[in-house]
């Protein structure tokens, strides 16, 4: 039996929580809004330089803290936010861990532009041991090799400690491939879900693009080649800007 995949949101519109916000800098025109959700034990403190990054790159960012005992209310959320006018085009969905596994079951049934997927969680995949326990420094070692996001979120109160062991609110996930375009990020060494099984939903898929990180971890927003991750989501961000069809800006000549 499947685990009911994205519940009504009706019932839970009126409880879902504010979303952490980012904005362009003063004066500069914004050139579009990311829809953040979090992974297991992310707070939005946990994405405070990524947000920053493309906030100065004239992107909104919104940052949706994903419940997983109330997905009701995180899809709420997100609706909530493609409702307000004030959001520009194009909208992406932005997730990590758990949060790329649910912008990915999201991005075909919510009026999105396209859907990042960083270190997407899958059913299949555990980081803990038999009895669901993991060390904070394994976890640590697991999550990021990035001395600054290690203290980020070893210092915020409100990160919940062991959180990859804890088991997805899926007992399985079937991962399609949307109309929009999907950019999928997945760190090399990922020992949280493999980069074999994180490729495998969309290998061949014209509208996909997919990108391995060398040597990088399951935080793969958050990991040492973070400025590299960002570069790579901005690109995509420019040329969806363009079309549908992400047509290419910058083109390599020769070998």
């Amino acid at each position: 039996m499947t685990t009911t995949l994205l519940p009504d949101a009706s019932a839970a519109a009126a409880a879902t929580p504010a979303a952490t916000t980012w904005d362009e800098p003063e004066g500069i025109a914004p050139r579009g809004t990311l829809i953040l959700l979090t992974g297991r034990g992310d707070s939005a403190a946990s994405y405070a330089r990524f947000s920053r990054r493309l906030s100065a790159d004239a992107y909104k960012v919104r940052i949706v803290e994903v419940d997983l005992d109330d997905l009701a209310a995180a899809r709420a959320r997100v609706e909530q936010l493609l409702d307000d006018a004030s959001l520009p085009a194009p909208r992406v969905l932005v997730g990590s861990d758990t949060g790329a596994t649910l912008a990915g079951l999201l991005v075909g049934e919510l009026p999105v532009d396209a859907a990042v997927l960083a270190g997407i969680a899958l059913p299949s995949a555990a980081a803990g041991t038999a009895d669901g326990d993991v060390a904070w420094d394994d976890e640590l070692e697991a999550r990021s090799a990035c001395p600054a996001y290690r203290k980020v979120i070893s210092e915020d109160g409100s990160f919940e400690r062991g959180a990859l062991a804890q088991p997805l609110p899926w007992e399985s996930v079937a991962l399609s491939v949307p109309a929009q375009p999907l950019l999928v990020l997945h760190g090399r060494v990922d020992p949280v879900t493999t980069v074999g099984e994180a490729l495998a939903p969309w290998v061949g898929a014209a509208s996909v693009r997919q990108h391995v990180v060398e040597g990088g971890r399951h935080d793969i927003l958050n990991d040492v080649t973070h400025r590299s991750v960002a570069a790579t989501i901005v690109l995509f961000l420019e040329r969806l800007k363009l079309g549908a069809d992400l047509p290419v800006i910058v083109r390599g000549v020769g070998a």
